[in-house]
Parts: structure tokens; C-alpha cells; sequence
């Protein structure tokens, strides 16, 4: 399931050269059954239908669309990642034992609410933060 809904986040909800007609408060638009080996089939829904399907792919406010491009890049990350750890003489498995035990000591490295230990999964550059930051939202007084 995870990699079925994981290209979503990737891509548009539906891309122009799909859509086919709207007549008479219908659209139809180009689907692929990958139950019957990838078959191009066309679908008529009614104007309502059609909107409430694709609403459903956009994403509320303050939530961005994820891109990666390059290395990282969805078609390209599984060949060239390896590549890029050999490069570095180093294993994806060492990466997460990197993280010291003295840290999980440290009360900084603890959960206020649980007290569990918390991992750091990335670090971010002030930079950073202001892009992912979701929009201020000013009020007029």
C-alpha cells in the first residue's frame, strides 16, 4: 500500500493530455487498468463526480508538494544510491549507528512527554526552515 500511495505525493491528480472531452456536464478522461495489463480505457463521470475525485489529491494549506530531482529522483534513487554509498565507502546500515549512546544521556535527547529517546532524522539550515515553513497568516485589525 505504502508504495502504491507513495507516488501520489509526486505527481499532479490528473495531467492535461488525459482528459479527453467535457459535453453536457461530463467529463471523460483516459485511465490505465492495471488489472488488464495497463489498458488505456476512457471513463465519463458527471462534472460533480469528476471534481469531488480530484479534490481529493490536492493538499491542504501549509503542506507542500514533495520533489526530488537528481540522485534522488523516484526513478532513479534505487540504482543510484547504491552508487553513491560505495562512493563513500560506506553502508546505508552504518549511517544510522552513528548516533551515540552518550546523546540518549542527555536530557535534551529525551522526550519531555515519555521520556523515550529521541533520534534526529534530519537537520535543517535556517534557510530550511523558512521554505517549509507553512505561510503566516495576517489578520487585518
Amino acid at each position: 500500500m505504502l508504495q502504491y500511495l507513495g507516488r501520489y505525493p509526486h505527481r499532479v491528480a490528473i495531467s492535461n493530455h488525459r482528459l479527453v472531452s467535457f459535453a453536457e456536464g461530463k467529463v471523460t478522461f483516459r485511465w490505465r487498468d492495471s488489472a488488464h495489463n495497463n489498458e488505456q480505457k476512457l471513463l465519463t463521470l458527471l462534472l460533480d463526480e469528476f471534481l469531488r475525485r480530484f479534490l481529493l489529491h490536492l493538499l491542504p494549506k501549509g503542506f507542500v508538494r514533495i520533489r526530488h530531482f537528481g540522485l534522488l529522483a523516484n526513478r532513479r534513487r534505487s540504482r543510484l544510491l547504491p552508487l553513491c554509498f560505495a562512493a563513500l565507502g560506506t553502508v546505508p546500515s552504518q549511517i544510522e549507528a552513528e548516533t551515540s549512546p552518550t546523546h540518549e544521556s542527555h536530557p535534551l535527547w529525551l522526550c519531555p512527554k515519555c521520556g523515550g529517546p529521541m533520534v534526529v532524522i534530519e537537520r535543517l539550515t535556517a534557510a530550511q526552515l523558512q521554505l517549509r515553513s507553512p505561510p503566516l497568516v495576517t489578520t487585518a485589525a
